[in-house]
């Protein structure tokens, strides 16, 4: 089944000099459990391409549809709604709210659904990634890897059927980064969630079953590969 189905998807901004088109005729599907990557240049297109699939922004005309929604007919608030109910984010710069802990950023998702036991939920994700012991500690008492990790656990929070990451280590050092990608895989696989990553580490995207390379806002190639599952 097609979780993500983009059709013709192009965006256009106004700039000083003119339109700029920064996406052009974009079309792929991915069907619900795979792991895709997006890789390209800087300024190839793929963070807003990341962003319009995932409904963080309407394009100037294509559709997406997410989990059979049909996204560029919405309004902005339908769209967030879409998100909080079926989508996870993981983003290279963390995005964890400053002033809460650990444990209630890895509640945010979970509340805003109103779900039930979303503060034992969130201290066995915290666990699951190897911080339980640090669900007190606010984003700037954790170092990068760990704030990288509690996005990870929230993420994963609300059950996401599709999870968008982008350049998830980017901002970590090989190491740590190691760590996250490895949680990150696991934590998919055990889900059972759909994944899409923007990264310009192509070990990291040999790791998912299929890339799209994205240069000068069209799709160059479309590489299918033996799956994560497979390899291990």
């Amino acid at each position: 089944m097609s979780i993500l189905h983009v059709e013709n998807l192009t965006k256009t901004y106004q700039s000083s000099n003119g339109p700029l088109t920064v996406l052009h005729d974009v079309s792929f599907d991915i069907q619900a459990g795979d792991t895709f990557s997006i890789v390209g240049p800087s300024g190839s297109g793929k963070t807003t391409l990341l962003g319009l699939c995932a409904g963080l922004d309407r394009a100037t005309s294509g559709s997406v549809f997410l989990n059979d929604i049909r996204l560029d007919n919405l309004g902005e608030d339908q769209r967030a709604a879409v998100r909080n109910q079926h989508v996870g984010f993981i983003f290279q710069n963390f995005q964890l709210l400053p002033t809460l802990t650990a444990l209630e950023n890895v509640m945010v998702p979970m509340e805003l659904q109103g779900q039930r036991n979303a503060e034992k939920t969130a201290r066995e994700l915290l666990e699951r990634v190897g911080l339980g012991q640090r669900g007190h500690h606010y984003p700037t008492q954790l170092s990068g890897g760990e704030q990288q990790r509690v996005s990870l656990a929230r993420a994963f929070s609300n059950r996401p059927k599709i999870l968008f990451a982008d350049e998830p280590t980017g901002n970590l050092d090989t190491e740590t980064g190691d760590t996250v990608q490895s949680l990150l895989f696991d934590l998919n696989r055990e889900a059972g969630t759909t994944l899409v990553l923007v990264t310009h580490d192509l070990d990291l995207a040999q790791r998912t079953q299929r890339i799209i390379r994205v240069k000068g806002g069209t799709v160059v190639s479309d590489q299918k590969l033996m799956s994560e599952r497979v390899k291990e």
